[in-house]
């Protein structure tokens, strides 16, 4: 296996494909409530990232709004993966190139087998910036949706634009 890329790597691949970012520092976050304690004010639509799998293997990178209840099993069968769970540590490592808690569709670019299928929701795409971690957990990098798009083409992926089933709170 290479070594993952770096986020510096990132930003310059990010600067080669013309996609202006700008990115904060903050003390590590894991979960979406670290991270809203964190940002601050920071416009624009914040995600979490899941690295999904199912029983044949397959893998998924399923980007949602950060507020959106998510059922795993329904997601599974409107993706078309049948029942899916969580990825491993080592696998995303493997793939993503990152640890848990810094999961990114940023993480595409160290997956060169195309082996990651790409999920986003679209009202991620809805309002300008989206926010992701840049490989890392410490820092935050905003980016237009569009850029998101040629980004994610531009490692290889086509994404796959849905609207995620929402689950009826209450």
């Amino acid at each position: 296996m290479t070594q993952p890329k770096t986020s510096q790597e990132l930003f310059a691949r990010l600067e080669e494909l013309g996609i202006e970012q700008r990115t904060v520092t903050h003390p590590p976050v894991f979960t979406v409530e670290e991270a809203k304690a964190h940002r601050g004010s920071l416009r624009g639509t914040h995600v979490k990232n899941l690295f999904l799998r199912n029983k044949k293997g397959r893998m998924w990178l399923v980007v949602a709004p950060e507020d959106l209840t998510i059922d795993l099993k329904r997601l599974g069968r409107q993706i078309g993966a049948g029942h899916v769970s969580f990825g491993s540590a080592d696998r995303l490592m493997q793939y993503l190139g990152v640890t848990p808690g810094a999961v990114t569709p940023f993480g595409l670019i160290n997956d060169g087998q195309q082996a990651v299928t790409v999920v986003i929701d679209d009202g991620v795409l809805a309002c300008d910036p989206i926010h992701f971690h840049p490989l890392r957990n410490d820092m935050t990098t905003a980016i237009a949706g569009e850029d998101l798009l040629a980004f994610l083409r531009a490692c290889g992926h086509e994404p796959t634009v849905v609207t995620i089933e929402r689950v009826a709170e209450g």
